[in-house]
């Protein structure tokens, strides 16, 4: 997997400032990635939308590969960060093991505040999401995704098998990989939710999801522990 590359503090050649360039880059391979796909998005169609030059993506970022990887660390390092504050806070005032619905609120209350935005950016971030599935490098694109997820397992995955003593880690692997599936259900398909209820239940209210997302992982979760087939 390719690697963004470090970036020299200022552009060859007598380029615009660094910061713009990059910043620019980044903002249309996210539109045109979650517009058209990400195999499908041509390296001159970013920079021709950008008003930059080829030169310019390997400059800042070394590859398509690596910009698109970068593209989804900008939206997810933030997200990540609060979400291991928020568990540090809860082990914090729980004073050693939090409650297993605090650690759930932990790792899905940010993920769930970039969905309730309604704005461009958030619109884009949840459609290049979507395109994780769909592209025809899925597989290694999902890889890319997941990179972007390993310090916060590391730290959710211990604190999971805390409140949860009886399970072994390989249950609770599983049963939390459940549980980002379910969110990420929610996430791609929420607005499906109000036409298969006829009305009856929206994710208009993101504390309400969020609430019944926490309710429904929890449970499953504590279930007892699975025997052996």
């Amino acid at each position: 997997m390719n690697q963004p590359t470090a970036v020299p503090s200022s552009a060859p050649n007598g380029d615009e400032p660094s910061a713009a360039t990059r910043d620019r880059l980044l903002d249309v391979a996210e539109r045109l990635f979650a517009q058209r796909g990400i195999d499908a998005t041509s390296l001159r169609a970013i920079t021709t939308a950008a008003e930059a030059n080829l030169a310019s993506v390997n400059y800042h970022f070394g590859s398509k590969d690596a910009l698109f990887l970068e593209v989804l660390a900008r939206r997810i390092a933030p997200i990540n960060a609060e979400r291991l504050r928020l568990l540090s806070e809860a082990e914090k005032q729980a004073g050693g093991i939090p409650p297993l619905e605090s650690i759930l609120n932990a790792f899905f209350a940010p993920a769930l505040s970039l969905y309730a935005q309604k704005d461009e950016d958030g619109k884009s971030i949840m459609s290049l999401m979507g395109r994780l599935y769909t592209e025809p490098r899925a597989d290694e694109l999902k890889k890319m995704f997941f990179s972007q997820l390993r310090e916060v397992l590391q730290r959710f995955i211990p604190a999971l098998k805390r409140a949860l003593p009886e399970l072994e880690q390989s249950e609770i692997i599983w049963r939390f990989f459940f549980v980002v599936g379910s969110m990420a259900h929610l996430m791609s398909a929420g607005d499906v939710l109000s036409f298969a209820s006829n009305g009856l239940c929206t994710v208009e209210d993101n504390e309400k999801s969020l609430q019944h997302l926490i309710a429904f992982s929890a449970a499953g979760l504590r279930a007892p522990p699975t025997e052996p087939v």
